[in-house]
């Protein structure tokens, strides 16, 4: 009996619709966060980051890839191009750092049913994204590209102020939006939603198609590594007058909130259109599948 592991492949309009379906979902999500008041606890500000068990959710069911990458292209287009407004290079900083913290998350579940497992990579992801951030935002202010803002009732150290935004976040938004949620879904939603787009679930005996036995690889860890020397790069080249690509439309910060309805309603027809196209796809193949045995 062979030992080989089974690769999980997909098609090309598999791929895509699994793209689309993130990109669209995350970035109608993004847009309830911006109106999302915000709560002052003395020198802590308790916000809602964002809704990370989208795209944690869809990295752990499906190919975590399509689904990191889709939200992340989600969040530039809905909440950065759509609202009138796009900081150019200094995007990239967010994009890939997002991107990679949620690939990272959905490579660490090989069972969707293990709540444990799933709880670990839910958090690991928020962590490791706001764990980057962090460092790029205290590498900005040492390397001299931008100035301390100082944070009352809190100590005038970069690394503190940063530190208890690590916490903050983490705590908060990690766990209330990323872990709990996350938990309750993935199990619940597999084996029940892949059939809708066509592919079956994820077998615990399956590989990526670019990955090696272990989630965590040397192949992965060199390539975590240099994405985020890229990202801090390119954040400090934004930061240091290397703007390019900024833009931002007149009138657009005036306008914020009819913007941000516009870009909800453009986000929710996205998604509305992917959704019917996945079950109308799913209920052609189940009448097929209906003749065939008849």
């Amino acid at each position: 009996m062979s030992t080989l592991k089974k690769r999980y492949t997909l098609t090309q309009s598999q791929k895509m619709m699994i793209f689309v379906l993130s990109m669209s979902l995350y970035g109608l999500s993004n847009m309830f966060t911006e109106l999302i008041p915000s709560i002052q606890l003395g020198p802590i500000e308790l916000s809602v980051e964002y809704f990370a068990f989208i795209p944690l959710t869809l990295c752990m069911l499906f190919h975590p890839l399509y689904a990191a990458v889709g939200a992340a292209v989600g969040e530039v287009i809905f909440g950065e191009l759509m609202l009138g407004q796009f900081g150019g290079l200094g995007e990239l900083e967010k994009f890939i750092t997002f991107s990679l913290a949620m690939y990272i998350a959905g490579r660490m579940v090989s069972d969707p049913k293990n709540r444990r497992q799933v709880g670990i990579a839910a958090i690991s992801g928020v962590a490791i994204h706001q764990f980057c951030s962090s460092v790029i935002d205290i590498a900005k202010v040492w390397v001299g590209v931008e100035e301390l803002e100082a944070v009352q009732g809190l100590a005038e150290s970069i690394v503190i102020i940063e530190g208890v935004g690590f916490l903050n976040d983490v705590l908060f938004s990690g766990i209330l939006f990323a872990l709990l949620p996350t938990m309750y879904l993935v199990p619940r939603l597999y084996g029940k939603i892949e059939p809708l787009l066509g592919m079956k679930p994820r077998e615990r005996n399956m590989q990526y198609a670019s990955g090696g036995k272990s989630w965590l690889s040397p192949k992965l860890l060199g390539g975590a590594i240099l994405l985020a020397l890229i990202a801090m790069g390119a954040e400090l080249l934004s930061e240091s007058g290397w703007s390019i690509g900024e833009f931002e439309l007149p009138g657009a910060e005036s306008n914020e909130g009819m913007l941000i309805w516009i870009s909800m309603l453009a986000a929710a027809a996205v998604t509305a259109v992917v959704l019917t196209v996945i079950l109308r796809k799913a209920s052609r193949r189940r009448q097929e599948a209906g003749q065939l045995d008849g």
